[in-house]
């Protein structure tokens, strides 16, 4: 919101100077964001006049100009502007002033062999316009030697405020006045609007068709003046809207964008000469278009509301005009509107069609209803004013609604909110320079809310007000009660294991990303959501539409980003919430993970002493296990289950984490080749997600002191079996099979060889298992350690048909 102070000081009588309002208007919650003070920036611009002027003996295009400035004998300044004439007032800057357009700082100079004491300015090096045909030309009364800025009306201050959605009222030059009148800083100017009587019945009729629906505006209201000269609007008119960077149009166009920002009330004219018949509120009709103001056209749907007459939409109801019915010099009838919209309308319209305007910025937080009849009295008096005319009578249609709005309100609500300790007189007081009606004694009071403020809805909002305007500075800082102790942790199991498992993944070489919780529907597909109830009614973009179901799109899609950039060799992971539903159950914690290229977890990239081999779904098979050994399962409690991934992953490439047959606690592998084509990346990579909620709590303990040291002072052995099994059988299995064979003795199992071929029976595997035995008691004699060998092969054999290679 912008306006000027002199702007401002029509609504606000007292002494009140710049860096007073200013500081106000920051202290009552409307921030000041700049301020633009052209006399402060053109202080040392001056008037000259030129005494005389004489061709540079050097050159035919400049010329050598004696310029009297008021300060003694007058100043040499070689010129090359063609209007540079003997008599003429000029604007000078001398040596050591910055000129504004360029930010170069002025010097004495020599220009062809003639010195230069100056600068003889043209608008666009002063920043006022394009024009540098010529110097500025000021009149001929003009006092030499005084500042040039406030001769031609350049000593208003410019101030542009932040206004927060909930304050529509301060978006007019009078509600942010009532606000400055209500911290006593002036007082607030509210002359009555004059009534201009209407002379006839109004010919053009207004109504509403809606059908069975609720009408979409609760008050439309137009009159006809006739007998209009549309030309120029006043100077006054036209400098109030070029301080605030509005352009001047006409003199009926400009009446209506003044009062917009002055009073916070959009107006609309027609040219009562291109309207055939009646005004009709009504829904738009699908297929319908509409040419508005800007030049575009827009089509339309029966979400919209619109002004239409016998030959179509005239308007965008609350957004903007059409072009048909616009006013220009040849308007001499004119149809001033005043209407109430129903805001969310007026903000999906304006959100549809891409189309912003000062009218819905204001309709869509809420306009001051009690104000559509007096604007419209306002408008009509000031067409009158400026382009002469006869005004008819209102033809409306709806009834203005009346917020009758009366909020008991304790005094001590003040002290108990905010810490203020106040007097109901010291309460009352800023309240009722705010408009608001204030009734009731002692300590309970009445307070009627005024109509322009639709944010006050209870006593928080009360007690906001009367702290706002007394001043936030008034609160007595209370420092909090001193803690004796360190609390006790407060993390909760999922957020501990969120932790741990970042340090555990970044340990990995693994870099965290932070991803948005939202994914574009085709990612949401190809990894099982894309859930109608997971869409969002507002998305900050089309790619981001849905509540993601995974971690990995957005992993995938940012690794792809890196490649397209020049950092193909990237490993990321996320710990971050996943979405399977809109119930509070669907919510899950998860951590994944995705590698790209040879980055693996010993390093990335190319090097002479190894071969660069791209990663693989054991990269991904180690994070995943590494993340829950961080969380406190066992890597050899997890059951490692294959064809059981989801969809995404390559079928032959990828496996389920599991505890037992149902509990499932993710997945790894190399991503599938449909799923990157759909999302766009070029493969391969290999990625894990893991549901960090679905592992099992850890049992309570006895006891919060660390258990005994569980290690054994005798030597461990280590004995390799080779066993001959069919192909398909999983290794995992004849793991599972030696482990359990003497659980006390055995503590590691590992798969070490494979080989088919030469030697190995068709369809058959060599699979080379080292177990670790680990004595405790005693060493293990030849005896012992064959019978516990012998358990080891049984088992095996038992599990999965396996048999000892000899």
């Amino acid at each position: 919101m912008k306006f000027s102070l002199s702007w401002l000081k029509e609504h606000l009588s007292g002494p009140a100077d710049l860096q007073t309002v200013t500081e106000t208007l920051t202290r009552v919650g409307l921030e000041v964001e700049h301020v633009e003070d052209k006399a402060g920036d053109l202080a040392a611009f001056v008037v000259g006049h030129i005494l005389e002027a004489k061709r540079h003996p050097n050159a035919d295009k400049l010329q050598v100009c004696s310029v009297d400035v008021g300060k003694g004998a007058p100043l040499q300044v070689v010129c090359g502007a063609p209007n540079a004439r003997q008599g003429l007032k000029v604007v000078f800057a001398a040596p050591g002033t910055v000129i504004p357009s360029s930010g170069v700082k002025l010097g004495a100079s020599e220009i062809r062999g003639v010195a230069s004491g100056g600068m003889l300015c043209s608008s666009r090096e002063l920043g006022l316009g394009d024009d540098h045909d010529g110097i500025i030309e000021l009149p001929e009364n003009a006092p030499v030697g005084r500042p040039f800025a406030p001769l031609v009306g350049l000593d208003d201050p410019v101030i542009e405020i932040a206004v927060t959605p909930n304050r529509p009222d301060c978006l007019g030059v009078h509600g942010v006045a009532r606000d400055l009148a209500a911290a006593e800083i002036g007082e607030l100017r509210e002359p009555a609007v004059q009534i201009a009587r209407g002379g006839f019945p109004c010919p053009t009729a207004v109504r509403f068709d809606f059908g069975d629906e609720a009408p979409r505006s609760p008050f439309f209201a137009v009159r006809l003046v006739r007998g209009v000269r549309n030309s120029v609007s006043p100077e006054w008119l036209r400098r109030r809207l070029q301080s605030i960077g509005s352009k001047p149009i006409n003199a009926l166009v400009d009446v209506t964008n003044y009062l917009t920002f002055d009073r916070g009330r959009p107006l609309h004219v027609f040219d009562a000469a291109k309207v055939k018949g009646d005004l009709v509120v009504r829904r738009a009709r699908a297929g319908e278009s509409f040419l508005a103001l800007d030049g575009k056209t827009y089509a339309l749907d029966d979400t919209m509301c619109v002004i239409a007459d016998d030959n179509g939409v005239q308007s965008l109801a609350g957004v903007m005009g059409g072009a048909a019915t616009g006013c220009d010099e040849t308007t001499t009838d004119v149809l001033i509107e005043s209407a109430l919209w129903d805001p969310l309308n007026i903000a999906r319209t304006g959100r549809a069609l891409n189309l912003n305007s000062d009218a819905r910025h204001r309709f869509e937080r809420g306009v001051d209803p009690a104000f559509a009849l007096p604007g419209l009295e306002l408008a009509t008096q000031m067409v009158v004013d400026a382009c002469g005319g006869e005004a008819s009578e209102v033809a409306s249609a709806g009834e203005v609604p009346y917020r009758d709005l009366i909020i008991d309100f304790p005094v001590a609500e003040v002290r108990r909110l905010a810490g203020l300790a106040l007097t109901p007189a010291e309460v009352k007081a800023p309240l009722m320079r705010l408009g608001f009606r204030v009734s009731g004694q002692g300590e309970q009071l009445k307070v009627a809310v005024p109509s322009w403020r639709p944010d006050v809805e209870g006593k928080a909002d009360i007690v906001e007000e009367v702290v706002r305007i007394i001043g936030l500075d008034r609160i007595v800082s209370t420092p909090l009660p001193a803690v004796a102790t360190v609390g006790d942790a407060r993390l909760s199991l999922v957020q501990r294991r969120a932790r741990n498992v970042r340090r555990t993944l970044a340990a990995r070489g693994l870099v965290e990303a932070v991803t948005w919780s939202f994914v574009s529907k085709p990612q949401a597909e190809s990894f099982g959501g894309a859930k109608p109830e997971l869409a969002l009614a507002n998305p900050i973009s089309a790619d981001l539409s849905d509540m993601r179901p995974s971690l990995l799109p957005s992993l995938i899609a940012a690794a792809q980003r890196n490649a397209d950039r020049g950092v193909a060799d990237v490993a990321m992971f996320e710990v971050g919430q996943t979405f399977l539903g809109d119930r509070p159950e669907d919510q899950r914690m998860a951590a994944a993970g995705v590698r790209r290229g040879t980055a693996k977890a010993r390093g990335a990239g190319r090097h002479w002493g190894e071969t660069a081999l791209p990663v693989d779904a054991f990269d991904a098979k180690g994070d995943a296990l590494a993340a829950l050994s961080a969380i406190g399962l066992s890597a050899g409690a997890v059951q490692v289950a294959q064809g059981a991934a989801p969809d995404w992953f390559h079928p032959g490439r990828s496996a389920a984490l599991q505890l037992g047959p149902k509990l499932v606690l993710g997945a790894f592998g190399e991503l599938h080749p449909r799923t990157l084509q759909a999302l766009g990346v070029s493969g391969p990579l290999v990625g894990f997600e893991l549901i960090l909620d679905a592992a099992p709590q850890p049992k309570a303990k006895a006891t919060k002191a660390r258990p005994p040291f569980g290690g054994s002072a005798l030597q461990p052995l280590t004995r390799d079996f080779a066993f001959l099994v069919d192909r398909d059988v999983p290794a995992a299995e004849l793991i599972r099979a030696a482990q359990a064979a003497d659980r006390k003795l055995v503590t590691d199992v590992t798969l070490f060889d494979r080989y088919e071929g030469p030697g190995v029976p068709e369809g058959r595997v060599s699979l080379g298992l080292a177990v670790t035995l680990q004595p405790r008691e005693k060493t293990l004699t030849d005896a012992e350690i064959e019978a516990v060998a012998e358990k080891i092969v049984a088992q095996v054999a038992k599990a999965s048909g396996a048999t000892l290679r000899t």
